[in-house]
């Protein structure tokens, strides 16, 4: 049956969630090492879904660590050849197979060139975790459908805990995500097939979040357009007021991720924006009903910094409904496969 393998891990979340936070304390002794060798900033370096977790990584670091970060360019490395001063500098690099060439190769560079470098996997025994210093498996087990859902949101509730840890935190905003993912799975059923019949024939949609949340736009344009083919594009709440919102009309569907802090209320003014253009607003959040919006997904509470790993949850559901209302195949894209390998 089509769409059976991401229903299903899309299922297994919570309890996936549960398993991570067990193994709070492994992940803080690496965390340890980290915060031993005081990095100047950190580089993070990642593909697809990995990258827009790496997105998210670098606002933790930002924010909770006070440290500059950036999102590295593999390229730089494996296709003009640069050789930058990496020392002192943390090189996290985010891949669920870890086995993509140019990441590899990226990763070894920097680690030759004095970086500190971890990798964050789906895959212990991989490559990537050959030639990194440090790794941290995400332990989300097998994933058989070709759009990651239950390895991004295990590589985001990592990295929380990676970070959080490093600032001497104990992970206490993730303890109740397991539960809460159970939660907003059960009640948002039903606000999920109300936006599969709304969007159904639609052909373009704009995902849009601001602070952390601008990771799980990101994540939610992906999904919708691997899964259901749709012209899907992703802006920070900011960059879309600052030229995309004129193409946005009546026949676009916009998905706005509005969770409470101060990420979803720098939302507000965006949304109240979008919806004069005449455009179908969703939002998605735990702040989402108190958005001036055409529907709501209404998510529960949780502290900010995790509210990404909630939030792409009926984004998942939603890139699944769609595509089997437009007689796709979510578990087997075309033109996809599980390893992407690109140099």
């Amino acid at each position: 049956m089509s769409g059976q393998h991401m229903s299903a891990e899309i299922a297994e979340q919570p309890a996936v969630f549960a398993s991570i936070v067990d193994r709070q304390a492994q992940i803080a002794e690496v965390a340890a090492k980290l915060a031993e060798r005081r990095p100047r900033f950190a580089l993070l370096a990642a593909r697809g879904s990995s990258d827009h977790a790496a997105l998210y990584a670098k606002y933790l670091v930002e924010v909770l660590l006070e440290l500059p970060a950036g999102l590295a360019s593999a390229s730089t490395t494996t296709l003009y050849g640069a050789k930058p001063d990496l020392s002192d500098v943390l090189f996290l690099t985010v891949s669920q197979s870890g086995g993509s060439p140019d990441l590899i190769e990226t990763t070894e560079a920097a680690r030759a060139r004095g970086a500190l470098t971890v990798a964050v996997t789906n895959n212990p025994s991989s490559g990537l975790n050959s030639v990194a210093e440090l790794s941290i498996d995400i332990g989300a087990g097998v994933e058989n459908a070709v759009a990651a859902t239950k390895t991004y949101t295990a590589t985001l509730l990592s990295l929380y805990l990676l970070i959080d840890s490093v600032r001497g935190g104990q992970g206490q905003a993730a303890a109740p995500l397991a539960a809460l993912a159970a939660e907003a799975l059960s009640t948002t059923e039903s606000a999920v097939d109300d936006a599969v019949a709304r969007y159904r024939y639609v052909e373009r949609m704009v995902t849009t979040g601001r602070g952390y949340s601008s990771a799980s736009a990101a994540e939610g344009a992906l999904k919708l357009a691997e899964t259901s083919y749709l012209a899907a594009r992703a802006y920070s709440g900011a960059d879309l007021l600052h030229g995309p919102v004129a193409a946005i009309d009546a026949d676009t569907g916009v998905v706005a991720v509005t969770s409470a802090g101060k990420g979803g209320e720098a939302m507000r003014d965006v949304v109240n924006t979008v919806r004069q253009r005449g455009a179908d607003v969703l939002a998605v959040g735990s702040a989402a009903a108190d958005m001036p919006a055409s529907s709501r997904i209404v998510l529960p509470p949780c502290a900010e910094e995790v509210a990404p790993i909630l939030e792409i949850l009926p984004l998942q559901r939603l890139a699944l409904g769609l595509s089997l209302a437009r007689g796709g195949d979510p578990d087997n894209p075309r033109g996809l496969s599980k390893v992407t390998r690109t140099r």
